[in-house]
């Protein structure tokens, strides 16, 4: 049998409960090629908006730091006061790009595979000191894909690399001629064209593996029939759900039973504990049926509900009791209540079409109930 199952293959769709305990263990999808691409793309978008600025503010800073006077050194206090005046800009203006460069770091995970914080990938776990395991690993497909990556990666980000250092070579020469603010402006143009010029690779790295990594975390989550099977017995197993499930149809059998009393003949109640909703159409069945039952609340409730659409209550303790008890929902009395039951309802229907005397009509109080049946109330 276990062969069996080993030798299924996994041609089902992960379920929502192996999604989840995945997720709880912390093995979600994904990417380092786009988070370190999300990363790049947002310093080099604000080095855009703010490169002048900052550059401007370094260059003042840089300046500042190479002018001073000697007599300045002289003095510690003075000299720390002077060097954090003159820090402070440039170091105002490179906050930004580290806060957005930080929430870069933390989104990227987030767009791939959402958030997921588990002990599991922290936790000691001594199998991964086995050699055998370790030269597996090594050796598995996983590792052969990331080291292609690896090696794709390389090969793209030198090739262009070359091309733009080798484009830039002329301004790189000319920075020597100019002067330093100059020189220093004209750098940071071109680290930013080189920036942007990498970030172009990453971007056709990412969207290969970002496809891949999602296809990839999903192809482990597959699942054969037999796993599919097994855990829905264990869910529709477990004592919660058979509870919820219990309760909804519960729930759901009482609206069915109150959507009916305003159909019903007659309610026959105990008065209080029980009360029993019987109608009889004739032509469509043999005997009455009961449409609704219950005791104490359900039986308030399908007296409330009796009252409120003027259906008529008639108290008969012991045939109340009997088809409490015997009586199933939604079918036929029993044979042996057909005689108890036709007092009840000829009353009833007198009742009903008699418009005079009606306080001379005789109500039936003593009904034939079997004897079995009281013995099963008892």
């Amino acid at each position: 049998m276990a062969e069996n199952e080993n030798s299924q293959e996994k041609t089902e769709e992960p379920t929502q409960k192996r999604l989840d305990d995945s997720k709880k263990k912390g093995q979600v999808a994904r990417s380092k090629e786009f988070n370190v691409l999300l990363c790049l793309l947002v310093s080099a978008v604000l080095m855009l908006m703010t490169g002048n600025a900052l550059m401007s503010n370094l260059i003042d800073s840089m300046t500042q730091g190479l002018s001073l006077s000697p007599e300045v050194t002289k003095n510690p206090g003075h000299l720390a006061e002077t060097v954090i005046s003159i820090a402070k800009p440039a170091f105002l203006g490179v906050i930004p790009l580290l806060t957005l460069s930080i929430v870069a770091i933390f989104a990227g995970p987030l767009i791939i595979g959402g958030w997921a914080m588990s002990a599991d990938n922290i936790t000691p776990k001594f199998e991964r000191f086995d050699p055998i395991k370790g030269l597996g690993r090594l050796f598995s497909m996983k590792s052969l894909v990331e080291l292609g990556k690896s090696m794709l990666k390389v090969v793209l980000i030198a090739s262009v690399a070359l091309v733009v250092v080798y484009s830039m070579l002329p301004d790189f020469v000319n920075l020597v001629s100019g002067t330093p603010r100059s020189s220093l402006g004209t750098l940071g143009e071109l680290l930013l064209k080189a920036f942007f010029a990498l970030s172009a690779v990453l971007v056709l790295i990412a969207a290969i593996d970002v496809p891949y990594q999602l296809w990839h975390h999903k192809d482990q989550l597959m699942m054969t029939l037999q796993e599919v099977k097994d855990e829905m017995k264990e869910s529709e197993g477990r004592p919660e759900v058979r509870s919820k499930r219990r309760q909804m149809q519960m729930e759901l059998s009482d609206k069915r039973m109150m959507e009916a009393v305003p159909t019903a003949d007659v309610i026959i109640t105990n008065p209080t504990h029980y009360a029993v909703a019987l109608r009889y159409q004739d032509g469509l069945s043999n005997a009455p049926i009961v449409v609704a039952k219950g005791q104490d609340w359900i039986a308030l409730k399908i007296r409330e509900v009796a009252k409120a659409n003027d259906v008529p209550i008639f108290e008969a303790p012991p045939l109340a009791r009997a088809l409490h008890g015997m009586a199933k929902l939604n079918q036929e009395i029993p044979a042996d209540l057909y005689e108890a039951v036709a007092q009840v309802l000829a009353y009833i229907y007198q009742l009903k079409t008699i418009t005079k005397s009606k306080d001379k009509l005789k109500k039936p109080t003593t009904f034939n109930v079997p004897d079995t049946y009281m013995e099963n109330e008892k």
